[in-house]
């Protein structure tokens, strides 16, 4: 099967990370956590995904907004300030000797004195892990694309599970990526309860038409930064962009689609359900592209706070 969007090159010098386990940096051998933890027992918490260029975190305000939101509408104290966390994901990459990497940010609600749901049994303060990783996603991706499978895995009610909590339950995208891979595509596209095209289980995803940008109205899909960022990329451009309901007609008669995450930016999706989009990389996805590189470099050059 093709690269997908989370695919790279195996680096030689992850083999020696350091791993920050609650603020202690320690071998990547050695980075555990109980098996009595939140997140190992029960998916219980949030996580982020930041890419790092030049030594420096992109868009790491909005990635700690989401953090802090998601911990608080989980009823979950994250134990350390903002600040705090800041401090420890420098002190993370200078560590590793990282001036570009991808770093993925857990807390968990702690660990529990027994197996049992409630937070009520948590006898810790919150556990927070930060992996920073040397990746960086295949060229052939970028230029090429992926390809995309509409699997019947819906995007979930916000009364069931709020696909708007970045937590670390994820089965659902799970069965959703197994199933796109299965049918032999990179991953799945799926639809929101109403049969409207929602997201991607592991990216966000655009079509163009007739010039104009659409994507979902992201009732059911997570508050993606790469998202947001892409919008206020075409706004800035004056591209017409427009977050609203499309069906999969639209989308199959769409000029090009595309995907966006944190990991590999801005990503064209030239076949869908085995059906040509486009040839590779449109001209609207090549713009997008290179908008959202100087996106990056703007915002790297910014304070955190």
């Amino acid at each position: 099967m093709a690269k997908g969007t989370q695919d790279f090159t195996p680096d030689p010098r992850n083999e020696n990370i350091l791993i920050n386990v609650n603020g202690v940096l320690v071998p990547r051998a050695e980075a555990v956590v109980s098996v009595f933890d939140s997140g190992f027992m029960l998916g219980d918490g949030v996580w982020e995904g930041i890419r790092v260029y030049k030594g420096r975190m992109a868009f790491l305000k909005e990635h700690l907004d989401r953090l802090w939101e998601g911990a608080k509408a989980i009823a979950m104290d994250i134990g350390i300030s903002r600040e705090a966390l800041i401090q420890r994901l420098e002190q993370t990459i200078a560590a590793n000797k990282m001036d570009a990497c991808h770093i993925r940010l857990m807390v968990t609600r702690g660990v529990r004195s027994t197996p049992y749901q409630d937070p009520r049994t948590v006898v810790t303060s919150a556990t927070i892990v930060i992996i920073a990783e040397v990746k960086e996603p295949h060229a052939e991706v970028i230029e090429q694309g992926i390809s995309l499978f509409t699997v019947h895995v819906r995007r979930g009610d916000p009364a069931v599970q709020d696909p708007k909590l970045n937590s670390h339950s994820k089965l659902n995208c799970i069965t959703a990526c197994i199933q796109a891979n299965e049918a032999g595509a990179n991953e799945g596209l799926m639809l929101d309860p109403h049969g409207f095209v929602a997201t991607c289980n592991s990216t966000h995803f655009f079509i163009v038409r007739k010039g104009e940008v659409w994507t979902s109205t992201g009732d059911y899909c997570l508050g993606g930064i790469t998202r947001s960022n892409i919008i206020r990329i075409c706004r800035e451009a004056g591209i017409p962009v427009f977050e609203k309901n499309f069906s999969l007609t639209q989308v199959y008669g769409a000029e090009e689609a595309f995907v966006t995450g944190t990991f590999a930016g801005v990503v064209p999706a030239p076949i869908i359900d085995g059906r040509i989009i486009s040839e590779g990389r449109g001209p609207m996805v090549e713009s997008l592209q290179g908008l959202y590189k100087a996106l990056v470099e703007r915002d790297i050059e910014q304070s955190y706070i």
